[in-house]
């Protein structure tokens, strides 16, 4: 069985949000606008994105 991945792409500056939501997207390590990491498809990584789904861009691969 392959793990499976995401693809997450922050799209939208998090300079006006929440310090938590800002905090999430460091600890995702997205330091710049339109910058992609690959996460591991867990409830963890689910539950960062459901937070933060309105600054970031995100695919399944």
């Amino acid at each position: 069985m392959e793990d499976k991945k995401l693809r997450i792409t922050l799209v939208k500056s998090p300079i006006g949000a929440i310090p938590k939501h800002r905090k999430t997207v460091i600890a995702m390590g997205l330091r710049k606008l339109n910058k992609t990491v690959e996460l591991p498809d867990n409830a963890a990584t689910r539950g960062q994105i459901q937070q933060i789904r309105h600054l970031i861009k995100v695919e399944e691969i």
